[in-house]
């Protein structure tokens, strides 16, 4: 075994223990991905919150730590903590044959994971709206052939195809219709609910029935925009909701209904609830 495939071993096993996961197919997708692949020629720009700091060296070795990776830093745009995204992974739980609909997949990089989570016989579709990083990860994504579409386009407003999970890496004031009409039964969509300021939190929703959603806020988190899926009110009903209310209380999502006591946030057309969800 090369010195770089021990280090990506042991980093996939890292990630995915420090995420509280022990999910062997998580580990395996991770170890199977090989990082220096889609983050461009090093030395790397680590990002440390005020700013970046370049890497010793371009050894691909040093890209497996628990970093964010500057992948456009001018825009802010970086290939995201690997623990949590193995956290938001675990949670969302992709199977072998399943439909994604990957929002914000920058060069690529959880693209290839969830590529290797669905299996030959899944389908990835990648959404990337920055059209310089979207010819990157069709390129980078070139080895898994027709399992993986890579669009440069945006996913918040148009129809989206059915899908089993949709897997978002960029913060939304809301959970845009087109969204939640493309879960099946059983669906799973994870996403960044951030206001315009401060951190927001990682949403999973999961639709068990026509009408019928469960949600779960899983820990804060701050992102970049996800252009289209912003909106002022939204964002300032949140900002209320996250300084008054606590992420644990969250249960349930509904759509096109007024609001009742166990309203946990709300905005036009939804609403979350401290309630658990109605089968």
């Amino acid at each position: 075994m090369s010195t770089l495939t021990a280090h990506r071993r042991f980093y996939a096993r890292f990630i995915v223990a420090s995420a509280g996961a022990s999910d062997e197919r998580l580990v395996a997708a991770f170890e199977a991905v090989p990082r220096e692949d889609y983050v461009g020629p090093g030395p790397w720009p680590v990002f440390i919150g005020s700013g970046y700091l370049p890497t010793i060296s371009d050894d691909p070795g040093l890209l497996y730590q628990d970093v964010l990776i500057g992948l456009a830093p001018e825009r802010g745009i970086n290939n995201g903590q690997p623990t949590l995204h193995a956290r938001c992974l675990a949670a969302v739980a992709p199977a072998a044959g399943e439909t994604v609909v990957h929002i914000g997949a920058g060069s690529g990089y959880y693209t290839a994971v969830l590529a290797h989570l669905v299996g030959p016989d899944g389908r990835v579709l990648a959404y990337e709206i920055e059209a310089d990083l979207a010819a990157r990860a069709r390129q980078n994504l070139a080895w898994a052939g027709e399992r993986v579409e890579v669009m440069a386009a945006s996913a918040s407003a148009g129809p989206l195809p059915a899908c089993d999970v949709i897997y978002v890496n960029a913060g939304a004031t809301h959970p845009p219709a087109a969204w939640l009409d493309a879960l099946k039964i059983g669906g799973r969509l994870i996403f960044p609910l951030t206001p315009d300021t401060g951190m927001g939190c990682m949403l999973r929703i999961t639709r068990l029935g026509e009408r019928s959603y469960a949600a779960t806020a899983l820990m804060r988190v701050a992102f970049i925009p996800c252009i289209g899926a912003r909106d002022l009110a939204a964002s300032q009903s949140l900002a209320a909701a996250l300084e008054r209310q606590s992420l644990g209380a969250v249960r349930s999502l509904h759509r096109d209904s007024s609001p009742d006591a166990s309203v946990w946030c709300a905005g036009p057309g939804w609403w979350l609830s401290t309630a658990e969800p109605q089968h």
